[in-house]
């Protein structure tokens, strides 16, 4: 059944209004009609929902029964990565939301060799969070990620002071004698806690932010014995902590 965002709640008599593209998408693409049912989104929660009248701009729904089971991971994990090139950064948008992650912030990294434009930033932004709307829609979310404009490397550690658990992957810590196995770290994690994982872009984190975000309070992570891309990092880490706690 198709799953849209409601960009306003159900009134008190259970109807909400679909406009904009989703109501373009209901009419025009599913072709659905009045009697239809949707599910529709709003304040973490997921109705099954009739379409009840056909607008010109959009599609008016009536709420029916209770909220649907929801299927969120948890732990709220968020994403922080180091800017990596290309369009990598939509597939870990797509790939992360899908695995269930909260938010993501991208930060300019030391070794980030792609430099945010704020003249173009603005429709980059937007694109990553289409594209986390369309995937929370896809796999069932009643979330749509979080999706942050970039941060600087001292904007990141101030931000992180709002979370419960501080953990970065660190490719040294993986090259140790005694390297910190994520399921270590996650023995001390617990459901409703707030987790912040902060990945390096093409290059890794340098030294000196490591050591960073070691005296602001993040613990170091081995994610294996193999070297993985930045865009492969997160999801290596995201599925790690769906299997532990889903």
């Amino acid at each position: 059944m198709q799953r849209y965002f409601l960009q306003s709640t159900f009134n008190g008599e259970g109807n909400a209004i679909i406009t904009g593209d989703d109501g373009k998408h209901i009419v025009r693409v599913m072709r659905m009609t009045v009697d239809d049912d949707v599910v529709a989104v709003t304040k973490g929660e997921a109705f099954v929902s009739k379409i009840i009248e056909i607008l010109p701009d959009g599609v008016v729904i009536q709420r029916k029964g209770e909220p649907l089971q929801t299927n969120e991971m948890p732990v709220k994990v968020t994403i922080a990565c180091g800017l990596p090139k290309g369009d990598k950064l939509d597939l870990i948008v797509q790939k992360g939301t899908e695995l269930g992650m909260a938010g993501i912030f991208p930060f300019q990294a030391e070794r980030s060799i792609v430099k945010w434009d704020d003249k173009k930033g603005d429709k980059k932004v937007e694109r990553l969070r289409k594209i986390a709307k369309e995937a929370a829609e896809q796999c069932h979310r009643t979330i749509i990620p979080e999706v942050r404009t970039p941060f600087s490397f001292k904007q990141l550690i101030a931000e992180s002071e709002k979370f419960d658990v501080l953990l970065f992957a660190d490719e040294e810590d993986a090259k140790s004698g005694e390297p910190h196995k994520i399921a270590d770290r996650l023995k001390n994690v617990y459901h409703e806690q707030t987790v912040l994982v902060v990945f390096g872009p093409e290059g890794g984190l340098s030294r000196l932010e490591a050591e960073t975000l070691r005296l602001a309070g993040f613990l170091p992570i081995a994610l294996g014995p193999r070297i993985l891309r930045t865009e492969t990092a997160p999801l290596y880490l995201l599925s790690a902590m769906s299997y532990e706690f889903e």
